[in-house]
């Protein structure tokens, strides 16, 4: 079984004050720990930010609030997850249409395969100058 020893360490340390030089590494070290620190409070935000969708939304009092069904009856996590799936599956349906809709105007703005003409263009670019 390979471990890290003593030994390995200060053969790597002396490796690496071979490379960067002496002056360099409290920068290098300094810079790690800013980003491992950076990590830490950036997975510390992101659990904190999927808690609510989780454990359901909150009200202003601080109150959780259950969803009611169409009948009035409380849906359960499952359900409600359901809906949200649901929801944000039609709201990603709605963008992709919108984009496809951009996509075809745009593919429509351009000229059809072997329409293009050079000299009209030059001519019509001309034309845009003399306007202006």
């Amino acid at each position: 079984m390979m471990g890290i020893g003593f030994p390995e360490l200060m053969i790597i340390l002396v490796i690496i004050m071979i490379i960067f030089g002496a002056g360099k590494l409290p920068e290098i070290g300094s810079a790690f720990g800013r980003s491992i620190k950076n990590f830490k409070t950036s997975m510390k935000e992101a659990e904190e930010g999927d808690q609510p969708a989780v454990e359901g939304a909150a009200t202003e009092g601080g109150e959780a609030t259950a969803e009611l069904g169409e009948g009035g009856e409380e849906l359960s996590k499952e359900e409600q997850e359901k809906i949200a799936r649901e929801k944000l599956q039609a709201e990603l349906a709605e963008r992709d249409k919108e984009r496809d809709a951009e996509a075809a105007a745009f593919t429509a703005s351009l000229p059809k395969k072997g329409t293009y003409d050079f000299a009209k263009d030059q001519e019509d670019q001309k034309k845009k100058k003399e306007k202006a």
